[in-house]
């Protein structure tokens, strides 16, 4: 009776607060209004620009990971057992590889986690896939100055084998129950001869190769080798997507004939309308989804996985997506989430000198203790402000520019291209979905920790 009437006053409790929620809505002002349209601006940009080309083939990476990949073989290079050096040397330069965001990289980390993978790699793949892209690096150095752009590369390499080590050892007593469970299993010979590694790699190699090449951004320049490697980004996507076929046919002994005919629209769309080349690409996946539904239980296994990740992370993402908007708005509008940009540059800029303006007029006097602090503060809001905002491969460095031309130094800039691009508020969802809320605010802590570390130091070293 007593659990009972808990249960029904926690249920009135909620009533209130909702009816409170409702009651006080300020849906006459126009930041509010404005805030609700940025939020299904970002929720539509991100539909049409990360669903179909980054999701979709992450989530059959992911599923793959899962079918195809043994565990053993996770086990040897992730898992609790494995040889420190090799598996944090592997998880640490992976976004050298996999040119992903923050939430795009979400599914492969569950992939190789839940197979088997210990927290710290896995934890150590999830911060490297977003953080060290070669060619936002590139960038960074090429607008944000060669200093930036370097403290970039290396911090988010140290970053990712400290962040995972860290995780190691405040969850040890975990990881070593975990590995203690753990059964070495050798494969036999006939499971060898059934697909050999280089089969697999090369069935890998050809998923990664369509997911990076189809998401390829556009440098800043019309010349050199990056714009060069854009304009011929779709005859790459589909040179791997050949290979991708032929590895079904020849090694998943799928029929030629199903797979021409899967790719038949594909190919038809690609011809009807050669400037909308995603069209064609959502086509390929609707053809390689009809392909796993009926061609034998190993690709209808494949199929299950990829749309058990796809249940799991798309609502969170896209519940992620809408409040990100919502707050800070979407990267089309310069200020119309309910934020205002301007406090958030007046946080993060060299003295607090525009925040005081903003609280109490021109001209007040600042006061000592907070000029004492300032530097720590604005490292510490622009770890923080990176961790939720959402950045799409590339988009940080255009907006990063524009903080800085508004007065950001140089510390918090690093604190942000360090927190930012591994973590959003649509990512910490999923990650809690996966390793609990525990382990997830763990991971956040120490990535804005050692953001606003760095950010400190750098600023320190640059003078600003």
């Amino acid at each position: 009776m007593q659990e009972n009437s808990r249960n029904e006053l926690k249920i009135l409790g909620w009533l209130a607060i909702l009816f409170a929620v409702l009651y006080y809505l300020p849906i006459e002002a126009m930041r509010f209004q404005g805030a609700l349209i940025e939020a299904f601006k970002l929720a539509k940009w991100y539909a049409r620009e990360h669903v179909l080309l980054c999701l979709i083939p992450a989530f059959f990476i992911a599923g793959a990971i899962g079918v195809f990949v043994s565990q053993n073989a996770v086990m040897k290079y992730f898992g609790p057992k494995a040889k420190k050096w090799l598996s944090y040397s592997v998880a640490s330069v992976s976004g050298t590889i996999l040119a992903v965001c923050s939430c795009t990289v979400l599914p492969l980390f569950g992939g190789i986690y839940m197979r088997g993978a210990g927290l710290g790699p896995a934890v150590a793949f999830l911060y490297s896939g977003p953080a060290i892209n070669v060619l936002a690096i590139v960038l960074t150095a090429r607008v944000l100055g060669w200093q930036l752009g370097l403290a970039r590369a290396l911090g988010a390499i140290i970053f990712s084998v400290v962040i995972g080590l860290l995780m190691h050892l405040i969850f040890l007593k975990e990881e070593r129950a975990k590995a203690a469970q753990v059964q070495e299993v050798f494969l036999g010979e006939d499971e060898e001869k059934e697909r050999p590694l280089w089969q697999v790699a090369l069935y890998f190699l050809s998923m990664v190769g369509i997911l990076v090449f189809a998401n390829w951004g556009a440098p800043l320049e019309n010349s050199g080798v990056w714009f060069a490697i854009f304009r011929a980004k779709w005859i790459m996507t589909t040179i791997f997507a050949l290979l991708f076929g032929a590895c079904l046919w020849r090694f998943f002994k799928v029929r030629l004939g199903w797979i021409i005919l899967s790719a038949v629209p594909a190919l038809v769309l690609a011809l009807a309308f050669p400037g909308y080349p995603v069209a064609a690409f959502a086509a390929g996946a609707a053809g390689l989804a009809v392909l796993t539904s009926i061609c034998g239980p190993e690709l209808k296994d494949w199929r299950d996985q990829t749309w058990g990740f796809a249940k799991q992370i798309m609502p969170l993402l896209f519940m992620g997506v809408l409040a990100a908007g919502f707050f800070l708005g979407s990267p089309e509008s310069d200020d119309a989430g309910i934020i205002p940009n301007i406090w958030i540059q007046a946080l993060v800029g060299d003295s607090p000198t525009t925040i005081i303006a903003l609280i109490r007029g021109d001209g007040a006097a600042i006061p000592g203790w907070l000029g004492l602090i300032w530097p720590v503060w604005t490292n510490f809001f622009a770890s923080v402000a990176g961790a939720l905002m959402y950045f799409a491969t590339l988009t940080e460095v255009p907006i990063l520019r524009g903080l800085l031309d508004s007065g950001m130094g140089q510390g918090p800039a690093l604190a942000l291209l360090l927190a930012g691009p591994a973590l959003s508020l649509p990512n910490m969802l999923v990650i809690n979905s996966i390793l609990g809320p525990k382990k997830t605010l763990t991971f956040i802590g120490l990535v804005v920790a050692m953001a606003t570390i760095s950010g400190i130091g750098f600023g320190i070293v640059m003078g600003r």
